[in-house]
């Protein structure tokens, strides 16, 4: 990013400043929500899967930046412990739907809950309530920019 583009200075470090904040913020919260027996990945493909009726191995992989066959590995080691399950796809017989269990969306659930009570804590710890209140304003702000 460079001023010659018509950005002002305020706007190139509050991006900056957002996208490192946001990417320490979503590792420490994941983190929070992994069991000792899953990896940040495996929990992170059962979280995404909790809002889906199902996906590929292939749009798995594109969500989490991964190649496929990475993918592949993972999402075997999940449906060996029983977490997810591989169903074909009704629309198309061709393709295999990745679901979660009943225990792998416990697991996930579970995941998120200890997610959302890590932050809520580290927001009642270590901020003022005002504070708290200057960060609520603040994602009203950022909602804006992925509003469309």
């Amino acid at each position: 990013m460079s001023d010659d583009r018509g950005l002002s200075p305020s706007a190139v470090r509050a991006s900056q400043l957002v996208r490192g904040v946001i990417g320490r913020l979503r590792r420490r919260i994941r983190a929070a929500g992994s069991t000792d027996d899953l990896s940040l990945t495996q929990a992170s493909v059962l979280a995404r899967l909790t809002d889906d009726q199902g996906l590929t191995t292939s749009d798995l992989a594109v969500s989490e930046g991964m190649r496929h066959q990475s993918m592949a590995s993972t999402v075997g080691a999940l449906a060996v412990r029983g977490l997810v399950e591989r169903r074909r796809d009704p629309g198309d017989g061709r393709r295999q739907l990745i679901t979660l269990t009943a225990e792998g969306r416990r697991r996930a659930e579970a995941g998120r809950q200890a997610r959302g009570e890590w932050l809520a804590a580290e927001l009642q710890k270590k901020c003022t309530e005002e504070e708290r209140q200057t960060v609520i304003a603040a994602m009203a702000v950022l909602e804006r920019l992925v509003s469309d």
